[in-house]
């Protein structure tokens, strides 16, 4: 099964959230419309800015498990390499 790692935020250099999920589609849905409560839904979370697809969903916990324990500025310079603007990447899943 695939698996994705993403990182959602609030605004702009705000608080980050990194996930891991088998279908990301779905699960920034649920983040967008605040249907899960706990940390995104209580920081507005909500704007997809960086995700990373692997084949198996192993590889992908592990990669969540890997960028959890990175400075906050290596998680920043990772989103602006991908996404410099911080667009919210939702619109251009699918």
């Amino acid at each position: 099964m695939a698996g994705y790692v993403y990182i959602v935020t609030n605004h702009k250099h705000g608080t980050l959230y990194i996930g891991v999920t088998s279908d990301l589609e779905r699960r920034i849905y649920e983040h967008r419309e605040a249907l899960t409560p706990g940390f995104t839904s209580k920081y507005g979370c909500k704007q997809l800015v960086w995700y990373e697809e692997f084949w198996n969903i192993q590889d992908a916990i592990q990669r969540e498990k890997s960028l959890k324990r990175w400075y906050r500025k290596w998680k920043i310079d990772l989103i602006e390499k991908m996404n410099p603007d911080w667009r919210d990447l939702y619109y251009e899943l699918g």
